[in-house]
């Protein structure tokens, strides 16, 4: 992380110890600059100044990510909330984020955003703010750096992992919801969808006949509304969140994904189940608990190894099924390098 250090217009300006870049309104060619909505080093453009004070503007500092090496943000009334929002959408790209700060107490608060933090602390010209900038410098580089690996943005093939269940119990009554799709599912294809972004069960489609009911191939009964689904760009949304046109990502039992559009949802009340397991590919003692509420219905499958598609009335303890175990952070359904306990 680096710290910007706002001075006066000043041609030439000792550079205080830790300070990384002087951040002036003259055209020296070490400092850095705005000229309208443009960020200068020198008059060399290195990025853009977004000024966020509603949706609208946060929008438009999003925009800019993937296109500029930084992005200067000024928020009109100081906020965490723009600034994760922001780190959230960041990773992965090359672009960097610096915030513009006033008080001691912000310093810590945009220097570890999502544990992440923004890439760099512009602060002006007094002891205290660059002091406590420059102890959150020193928290930042004493962090030990995450390695996992996030989605990105194109998936062909997820890696599946079968879970060991360990109870399937009767959750009382709750809203269902029923995706319905413009395009049909094959047999052994469906959404993962999961109480915890980080682990989510295969659910099947409605391909499979019933003595009682006709298939509904476009069809996954996804289950609750708090409900994470895994979205065709490899994010997440509550399942309460989605909309008709939304994309979301059909997987099969091998692991491999098309991108599909959402039609509309059909949401009763039905009475749930609920259904934890551990993943397989930890061992059982250090693996940790997942869940699902589905509804109880001899329609509603999960997927398991054979293959086969299992009805949600016959699973029991030390039955195995499959889900996919990711290993990051969510924020706003993005993968971020932060930790985050679900349970």
């Amino acid at each position: 992380m680096e710290v910007w250090l706002q001075m006066d217009g000043q041609e030439s300006i000792p550079m205080p110890e830790g300070v990384d870049r002087i951040f002036a309104d003259s055209a020296h060619p070490d400092h850095l600059r705005l000229e309208g909505d443009r960020l200068l080093k020198g008059d060399d453009l290195i990025g853009a100044y977004v000024h966020i004070k509603d949706g609208a503007t946060q929008q438009a500092g999003i925009a800019h990510i993937g296109t500029v090496d930084w992005i200067l943000i000024d928020c009109d009334t100081w906020s965490m909330i723009p600034l994760e929002n922001l780190v959230a959408h960041r990773s992965g790209s090359h672009t960097k984020i610096a915030a513009i700060i006033t008080t001691p107490m912000q310093a810590q608060g945009a220097g570890f955003a999502l544990e992440e933090g923004v890439d760099a602390l512009v602060i002006p010209s007094q002891p205290a703010m660059l002091e406590a900038a420059l102890s959150v410098k020193a928290q930042r580089l004493e962090k030990t750096p995450r390695t996992e690996e996030v989605e990105g943005s194109s998936i062909k093939r997820l890696t599946l992992v079968p879970f060991v269940l360990e109870s399937v119990e009767e959750a009382g009554l709750g809203d269902r919801f029923c995706l319905d799709f413009l395009s049909q599912f094959h047999e052994l294809e469906g959404l993962l969808v999961g109480s915890s972004a980080q682990a989510l069960f295969l659910i099947h489609s409605e391909t499979i006949p019933s003595t009682f009911v006709p298939t509904r191939p476009f069809r996954v009964n996804a289950g609750a509304p708090h409900s994470y689904v895994m979205m065709a760009d490899g994010s997440t949304k509550y399942i309460s969140e989605l909309k008709a046109g939304d994309g979301l990502l059909a997987v099969d039992v091998k692991g491999n994904t098309r991108p599909v559009v959402l039609g509309r949802l059909k949401i009763e009340q039905r009475p749930m189940l609920k259904i934890s397991g551990k993943e397989t590919s930890l061992s059982l003692q250090n693996a940790n608990s997942s869940h699902v509420f589905m509804q109880q219905a001899e329609t509603v499958r999960l997927l398991s190894e054979e293959p086969n598609a299992v009805s949600v009335t016959e699973l029991a303890p030390q039955n195995s099924v499959l889900g996919w175990v990711g290993h990051a952070a969510r924020h706003v359904g993005l993968p971020v390098k932060g930790e985050i306990e679900e349970r």
